[in-house]
């Protein structure tokens, strides 16, 4: 049964943040109330997540902020000084600086990487008196190498999707049923949403949550070992010929399970 009779704000995911702390301008007041994500681009419905029933929904949460951030950030907000002033100091990984080069323009990257590269030589390639970089430079290097303006993005969110997740558990019972129709979890998501689900949901709610989210899990990962099971039976020179049923993708099934992620290529 959809979820329809969830309140507005019980049935929004918000999925923005204010600057981070040590950003230029951090915690600053601008024209949308400190936000620097645009509402619209960054608020996603409960029901988009949760009611096509199509394979991981916290996956498909991640997905749909990874494609509305990535296609934002090389689009409108390119030339926005609150976002652009956290793209340089923050930089991307080579996973989402992939996915912007898909859906930016190769001079929307370029003006990105413009000044992201101009902030590494004010920042990591100051020299000392001899020559040489400092402590506070290396650390500098460092902090740049591991961060993400979306992978910061998305993990905020993630807090604030099982906030709502843990919430509504606790107070819907058609959101109960809907997330007990899930066709799964993947590994990683099902292993965060336990994590934080004994605070999240309280004590007296922690079992029935557990066991629906492990269940969820249980239910898939017995077909997926089926599945595999037969295709490698498959290559046995008895079932020549045979069928292989729905045992074709199940690699590809079984890696997006254990990892969150669709294998590159498929």
């Amino acid at each position: 049964m959809p979820a329809k009779n969830f309140s507005i704000r019980q049935n929004q995911i918000l999925l923005y943040n204010k600057l981070p702390a040590g950003a230029t301008g951090a915690g600053q007041e601008n024209k949308t109330g400190g936000i620097y994500m645009r509402e619209d681009i960054c608020t996603i419905p409960i029901s988009e997540v949760f009611e096509p029933k199509e394979g991981c929904p916290i996956c498909r949460m991640r997905d749909t902020l990874e494609n509305r951030v990535t296609e934002y950030i090389t689009g409108a907000a390119m030339m926005e000084p609150d976002i652009r002033e956290v793209t340089n100091v923050q930089g991307f990984c080579y996973p989402h600086f992939s996915m912007m080069l898909k859906k930016g323009s190769r001079l929307s990257n370029a003006l990105i990487l413009e000044s992201h590269l101009k902030e590494i030589e004010t920042s990591v390639l100051r020299l000392d008196k001899r020559g040489v970089p400092g402590k506070k430079e290396v650390e500098a290097a460092k902090k740049l190498t591991e961060s993400c303006f979306v992978c910061e993005q998305i993990q905020w969110a993630m807090v604030r999707m099982f906030d709502t997740i843990y919430r509504l558990w606790g107070k819907e019972e058609e959101f109960r049923e809907l997330f007990s129709q899930q066709p799964y979890l993947c590994l990683p998501h099902y292993t965060a949403l336990l994590e934080g689900a004994q605070k999240g949901v309280g004590k007296k709610n922690y079992g029935a949550f557990a066991q629906a989210a492990s269940d969820l899990v249980k239910n898939y990962l017995d077909g997926l070992q089926k599945d595999v099971t037969h295709f490698c039976s498959m290559f046995d020179y008895r079932n020549i010929g045979g069928d292989f049923g729905n045992s074709k993708d199940s690699i590809e099934r079984s890696i997006q399970f254990l990892t969150s992620r669709i294998p590159e290529g498929q």
